[in-house]
């Protein structure tokens, strides 16, 4: 039923496989990486396949990753995963504040304690493991947090308005919208037609399409566009459009070799003639477009003044939950309405900065930088009440001064949002500008519970300004019954320019932007019924244009209104320099010496490994490396990782590079990364004799065949892997190098201790991120609005409606193991302010306030990431005492279990796979030892290649995978990395920068010109090639392969010829799948468990299906000889697997059910101290609870233990 259900379904061509849970009546769709529908598409086809299958109540969707790893399934799942959550407890998906991994673990954050307790209660931890536990085949510990952010946002109100009002305010609105801009103008064109004919009759409204019509003409603007090549030839051509009444899908389709018309794209205004049909795919009303022509924006909003106005207050989306605008959207639409310039006030944070400035500098345009800040009275009680404040820095000096102002609310003020005490603002406010702010103001406040004259003016007198904004802005007083009329709220206005006009302070009009237009108040409101509140009128807090602000003001009169919205925001721009809000250039940390130190360093190595004078191929590619990296002071990045990576080792640690650190002979050449990036090469050790392999016939060093030197007979070392320059720095050299660290997992730590050490600890910041809404939730959002207001969308209006509230803050977080290091002799905020992640008061770890994207071009990032497979290789070294680096790529033994477990001693029948390497990092997954049976790779260089392949985005599935199987090319022809197409292209003739253009748009999914097409086709090369390139979305770097497969080598070296040592280590970091009870009972009992958990299926638990994995590895392990000892409470380490002198695993104490790490550690102290004399004694001195004494016993641990020390007389 499955498959015909989707047989004529487009995302069959998705599918990996179907999995169909009987008891819950429900399938779960497991989903190629590659599958780009969107959330809305399979929200579709949901529906769809639900309405067809009327047995079936659920249906879910997983994006698997090609590689297991959970950081990018969490990525590429992260809303769907929320949204399934909302399926089954749909009262509680508002109160999740965030989800991230965090030290291996999945944190849900929510935003109070009740919330928290709910979910629990509710068994949410245990949905979310079978979620990931479904995708990743591992259960992942879940765990729940309260981060007491339960806030009330600044702009509830208290009275709820009746479900029909809403409902009859939100299409009211969207026709008033769309009448508006229709009065305007109608449309407007250039007398031609895009396709079809010239349309002459007026349009509609969109929504007045309520059913199949046999012709319609409406005008709107295009969204969503996309065409899709269909396998008849024809093109098909979809997007949606709306005219903000409402929004509907158009649908044609062009026949082959017919272009794509011109003025065919996203943003652009049209007029659509055509029949109104219900699309089979989509099941909704769509328009079947007979003719289109171009058309005007009737909605385009100008400032016609003479003379201009200037926004003082205006929120962009890093204003958490409450403002749908970006910084870019406001700066170039007051630029474009000639401004002069424009303040970004954000609520508490000033985490837009960075995109305003660019922005500014695009438009040529002013930026004021301020903060809508929290203001308490006192620092002692900053819980208290506090009020609105505007802070704007006047200059330099001033700037920084808010910085700090925004890192001590984080820090140190931080109570639901960041406060700012008024004494800590008053003494720095010689150089910041301050104004009274809105309703919620200290000053409105004020005349709001009737202060006395006297009050008032002290209280007004603090501030550089006082703040009027628009009636409409505070319409809920009346609702609220504190006013009765529009009146009282233009009088409560001549209030406040009274009071300005009696203690001589200027009157300020201001808009306290939110959205930027007046039909996009429904983004706003549909935020605000996600967190819950009651009351979703929205007042009109838009950019306003000159003569509006001048409309709302009229009732002050002609000379106050003009002051009010002219002059005085004029008067406080010109107060403010033009500021730079993060340094245009790089400071790295100074060193001195650090370029001779590199240098030195570089050439030293290269001479000792190949003679002097340098062979001219090592000389030439380092001295252009060091070129660039003296003249552009990056010396000193290179030696901090040498540093870095020479103090891991001298621990006992390697450390793998990632990304491109490996296409640099000098990282190389300084020990900063093992990957050699010359062509493959022989190098006598004796005599230093080179010879280079400049062909292209070999893959790696490592395949090359074994020789001797010609001139003195010695062994020759083989390396190399064709990386033909450092492409992380950029063509010319001009990139910040970005050197990312793979050290353990259980070193991380140390090395950013030691970063600390290095540079002093008030130097070094974790790097911050923002999360913003994803699509997906976003998705979330605008269903849960309509669904519980019960409005009627189209899905085309849901589309437009997700896309405006798409990309607003939610939270805050930290780069997994970027730090960000400031010079000695500059202070932090010199480039951003601190705070700590998500706002978590509980915790002591500081990260930059700006994304660390917007500065790590200002500032060195290092990225000192912590990984399984360091740890892992540090263990079987301590374990064996075999040196990992000693270990030949080349084995032929361990080459060979990529392709058969022959080597093992096993036999596929044995363990039910094809392949050995099971429990081998990066290699044992499901999905790349299938790719590992396809292709059988025999060589190391093939192995690189897998590793890339299975790294990629649409490189194997549905491409490389086709073309190997079709017998097109072999697995050493085909895109694995980004660096083959750069090398393939240049050993073909192609130029160097030609070469590494197409690499880099290759690489990004970015197509390629019909020019480069032209220089590939040129050159030779063939169709099938070039038609790879044109799929790909993503492609890897090729020294990250290269660091990846050589530590997969060295673990599968070990499990080749040290296997006990490999099962100790692999199942060390696996302690929490590992059931000692039923494995120390053999192999039957293992092949039983496997069989019973594979025929529950999908009905399995969740902890039975993770256990599944550690099954595998250990019925391998038993079918080579290796045995398992019961755990001991005198052998048995407390979380580490041990090898016994006579080759038998002893399990830890924590693979016992219920025996956590700390027990485990107190019993092992304990009996250190001296035997246990009884049950009774262990509970005392071991810390072992009641409950942990039944499965001890059960194992056989406490066989020879009474259960008391007391003697018995008789």
């Amino acid at each position: 039923m499955v498959a015909q259900e989707l047989r004529d379904n487009t995302l069959k061509d998705f599918v990996n496989k179907c999995l169909v849970d009987q008891n819950r009546n429900r399938w779960i769709l497991l989903l190629d990486s590659h599958c780009d529908y969107s959330y809305q598409e399979f929200y579709q086809i949901s529906n769809n396949l639900l309405n067809r299958v009327t047995s079936l109540k659920e249906i879910c969707f997983i994006i698997l990753t090609q590689n297991n790893d959970v950081g990018e399934f969490l990525k590429n799942n992260k809303d769907n995963i929320l949204l399934y959550l909302n399926k089954h407890y749909p009262s509680l998906y508002n109160c999740i504040h965030d989800i991230q991994l965090k030290e291996d673990k999945i944190e849900l954050h929510f935003k109070n304690k009740a919330n928290l307790e709910l979910a629990r209660k509710k068994g949410l931890p245990d949905l979310i493991q079978e979620f990931f536990y479904i995708g990743l085949e591992k259960t992942i510990p879940v765990k729940l947090t309260d981060l007491n952010i339960n806030e009330v946002s600044d702009i509830e109100e208290e009275n709820a308005k009746m479900i029909t009002e809403l409902q009859k305010e939100y299409q009211e609105s969207q026709k008033m919208t769309a009448k508006t801009g229709q009065k305007k103008q109608s449309r407007q064109g250039n007398g031609q037609a895009i396709m079809g004919q010239v349309i002459k009759d007026e349009p509609i409204s969109i929504a007045e399409i309520v059913e199949e019509e046999r012709s319609v003409v409406v005008m709107g603007q295009v969204f969503d566009f996309e065409t899709r090549e269909l396998k008849s030839g024809r093109t098909l051509v979809i997007f949606n459009i709306t005219d903000y009444s409402d929004s509907i899908g158009v649908k044609c389709f062009l026949n082959e070799n017919q272009e794509v018309p011109d003025g065919l794209e996203d943003n652009r205004w049209l007029i659509v003639r055509g029949s109104v049909k219900t699309d089979s795919f989509s099941q909704e009303l769509t328009i079947f477009p007979k003719d289109i022509c171009p058309a005007s924006n009737p909605y385009e909003r100008e400032d016609t003044a003479d003379e201009k106005r200037i926004e003082l207050h205006a929120h962009t989306r890093m204003s958490t939950l409450d403002a749908t605008c970006s910084a870019t959207e406001l700066v170039e639409t007051a630029a474009d309405w000639g401004h002069k310039a424009i303040a970004i006030t954000d609520h508490g944070v000033v985490q837009s900065f960075p995109e305003a400035f660019e922005a500014a500098q695009e438009k040529g345009i002013k930026v004021l930088y301020g903060v809508e800040c929290y203001l308490v009275e006192d620092e002692d009680n900053y819980k208290d009440t506090s009020y609105h404040c505007i802070v704007i820095a006047k200059n330099k000096q001033g700037l920084q001064d808010l910085y700090r102002l925004i890192s001590e609310s984080h820090l140190y003020y931080f109570y639901r949002f960041p406060r700012i005490p008024k004494k800590r603002l008053s003494e720095v406010r010689e150089n910041l500008l301050i104004g009274s702010a809105c309703e919620r103001g200290e000053v409105i406040q004020a005349l709001l519970n009737g202060k006395s004259s006297a009050e008032l003016e002290e209280i007004a007198g603090y501030y550089d300004y006082l703040e009027i904004q628009p009636a409409g802005n505070n319409e809920f007083l009346i609702r609220k019954g504190v006013y009765e009329s529009q009146e009282d709220l233009h009088n409560l206005i001549k209030e406040v320019v009274k009071l300005a006009r009696k203690i001589d302070k200027p009157f300020c009009a201001t808009s306290d932007v939110h959205f930027l237009h007046p039909w996009d108040k429904n983004y706003r409101k549909i935020l605000m019924a996600g967190q819950g509140f009651d009351d979703l009128s929205q007042p009109p807090l838009y950019m306003k244009t000159t003569d509006e602000m001048l409309t709302e003001f009229d009732f002050l009169g002609e000379e106050d209104a003009y002051k009010a919205v002219i002059e005085c925001p004029d008067q406080i721009q010109n107060q403010v320099d033009e500021l730079v809000p993060v340094p245009q250039d790089l400071y790295t940390p100074h060193i001195p010496g650090a370029e001779d130190q590199i240098t030195e360093m570089a050439y030293s190595k290269a001479k000792q490994l190949y003679g002097e004078p340098l062979p001219e191929i090592v000389k030439t590619r380092l001295e252009e490396e060091l070129k660039s990296i003296v003249d552009q002071g990056y010396a000193v990045i290179y030696l901090i990782s040498h540093k870095l990576v020479k103090k891991s080792l001298e621990d006992g640690y390697l450390v793998g590079s990632r990304g491109s650190v490996g296409s640099s002979l000098v990282a190389t050449m300084c020990d900063i990364t093992e990957v050699n990036p010359l062509p493959p090469h022989y190098m006598c050790p004796n005599c230093q004799h080179s010879e280079f392999i400049q062909d292209g016939s070999v893959g790696s060093g490592v395949d090359l065949r074994d020789k001797n030197c010609p001139h003195c007979n010695t062994d020759m070392n083989k390396d190399g892997y064709d990386i033909p320059f450092a492409v992380f720095m950029g063509f010319h050299g001009e990139k910040v190098p970005d050197i990312d660290l793979n050290f353990s997992g259980e070193y991380q730590p140390i090395a950013h201790e030691y970063t600390e050490e290095l540079f002093g600890k008030e130097h070094v910041f974790k790097a911050g991120t923002i999360g913003t809404i994803a699509e997906k939730t976003a998705f979330g959002f605008v269903k849960g609005y309509v669904n519980d207001n019960g409005i009627n969308c189209r899905q085309s209006e849901v589309n437009r409606l997700v896309s405006g509230c798409t990309g607003v803050k939610r939270t805050t977080g930290q780069h997994p193991g970027g730090l960000m290091i400031v010079p000695e002799g500059h202070d932090i905020h010199e480039f951003c302010p601190i705070q700590r992640p998500a706002d978590d008061t509980k915790t002591e770890v500081m990260t930059t306030h700006f994304d660390y994207n917007a500065i790590s071009d200002r500032l060195l990032k290092l990225d000192i990431l912590g990984h399984d497979v360091p740890t892992i290789i540090y263990m079987l070294e301590s374990i064996t005492g075999l040196d990992p680096l000693k270990i030949r790529l080349d084995d032929p033994d361990t080459i060979k279990i990529f392709s058969s477990p022959e080597p093992l001693g096993v036999g596929p029948e044995d363990i039910d796979c094809q392949v050995g390497t099971l429990g081998i990092p990066e290699f044992g997954t499901r999905f790349v030892r299938q790719m590992l049976e396809d292709t059988k790779p025999q060589t190391f260089s093939e192995l690189i290649r897998i590793s890339g392949l299975s790294h990629g985005t649409d490189v194997w599935l549905n491409n490389a995978q086709d073309i190997i199987a079709e017998g097109i090319a072999e697995l050493g022809d085909v895109i694995s990395t980004r660096d083959d197409i750069m090398v393939y292209l240049m050993y073909k003739g192609v130029d160097k920068k030609d070469a590494f253009t197409i690499m880099e748009k290759v690489r990004k999914g970015k197509g390629l010109s019909d020019e480069l097409k032209n220089t590939m086709k040129e050159a030779g090369v063939p169709d099938w090639y070039l038609d790879s390139c044109l799929k790909i979305k993503y492609l890897f770097p090729k020294a990250h392969a290269v660091a990846y497969t050589m530590m997969s080598f060295r673990i599968a070296y070990y499990k080749v010829f040290y296997p006990e040592a490999f099962y100790a280590t692999f199942f060390s970091v696996k302690t929490e799948d590992f059931n000692s009870n039923m494995i120390v009972k053999g192999l039957d009992a293992v092949d039983e468990q496997i069989k019973y958990v594979e025929e529950r299926g999908v009905s399995a638990t969740p902890k039975e299906k993770s256990e599944l994995v550690v099954l595998e590895v250990a019925r391998e392990m038993f079918q080579r000889g290796v045995q398992v000892l019961p755990v001991s409470i005198y052998e048995s380490d407390s979380e580490k697997f041990q090898v016994t002198q006579d080759g038998y695993l002893r399990p830890p104490l924590i693979t016992i059910p219920g025996l956590g790490s700390s027990v485990a550690k107190q019993i092992v102290k304990a009996r250190e101290e001296r035997e246990f004399s009884s049950k009774e004694d262990l509970r005392k001195r071991g810390g072992v609870s009641k409950s942990v004494i039944e499965p001890l016993e059960e194992h056989g641990c406490l066989k020879d233990l009474p259960d008391t020390d007391q003697l018995t007389l008789f």
